[in-house]
């Protein structure tokens, strides 16, 4: 089979293909189609994303620099998956840093927790299936991908602060987004995840800067650390059962 009539038979599976979807469809022994694929690597004609996952580069491409979006390569390193936490916090406007990682959800298990594509570093976080929803579909270069909605990133990241740059970066996005926000959506999101730090992060925050929205403080003994990226402090808020281990003098100049 020539090169070209290999390539239009494999295009018909999309951009990112599998192994095991080019078999099928071109007929061929997964063997000899590993073979066959190696030299269309070496001859850039595909690029190999990881085990068995390939990037199909097109002929009228430059073949050295040709890639795909950063989220459309995620979308093919795990399922399911979303984008999340600080990738889906700068996506949505919610944030101006933007993250040296691409962070993806997912409740599948995956030997790699972080991996690098074409220069790009992916951060998988496995979660529990009950924690993930929230979902949105979006458009990214023709492909439609997972993203968390707004409501469901800014709930992740009070879940784990560690994966977006810490509290100072929700709460950015709290006091500056409180008018696209859906705090009816995030006081159930926020009830649902099962998370009771989630509640009291959400809870202090919205009472520091006068936001109204329905929640209860929980009913525990124990105190959590409103930033678990950041050194204990000893400083308390009993309402929300929170050790506040960020100055907030400096958080109400937010």
């Amino acid at each position: 089979m020539r090169t070209i009539d290999l390539l239009s038979r494999i295009a018909k599976e999309g951009e990112i293909f599998t192994l095991s979807s080019a078999s099928k469809t071109l007929g061929l022994d997964r063997l000899y189609l590993r073979k066959i694929l190696y030299r269309l690597e070496k001859e850039n004609y595909v690029r190999r994303i990881e085990k068995s996952k390939y990037l199909l580069i097109p002929l009228s491409a430059d073949k050295e620099e040709y890639t795909l979006h950063e989220f459309v390569i995620g979308s093919a390193l795990v399922e399911p998956y979303a984008i999340s936490y600080w990738s889906a916090l700068n996506h949505h406007g919610l944030t101006e840093q933007i993250p040296g990682s691409v962070f993806l959800q997912t409740t599948s298990w995956k030997e790699k927790q972080t991996v690098a594509v074409f220069g790009v570093k992916y951060k998988i976080v496995r979660i529990k299936s009950e924690k993930f929803f929230g979902l949105q579909k979006v458009w990214i270069e023709n492909t439609q991908i997972n993203i968390t909605d707004k409501e469901k990133t800014i709930i992740d990241c009070l879940d784990k602060p560690q994966y977006c740059g810490g509290m100072i970066e929700v709460i950015k996005a709290l006091k500056n987004g409180r008018k696209e926000l859906d705090f009816k959506k995030l006081s159930q999101y926020a009830n649902q995840i099962g998370n009771s730090g989630v509640v009291r992060r959400l809870g202090y925050v919205c009472d520091l800067f006068n936001i109204k929205i329905k929640l209860t403080p929980p009913e525990v003994r124990n105190y959590l650390l409103l930033d678990p990226t950041m050194p204990v402090d000893q400083k308390k808020n009993a309402k929300w059962r929170l050790i506040v281990n960020l100055d907030e003098k400096i958080i109400g100049e937010i």
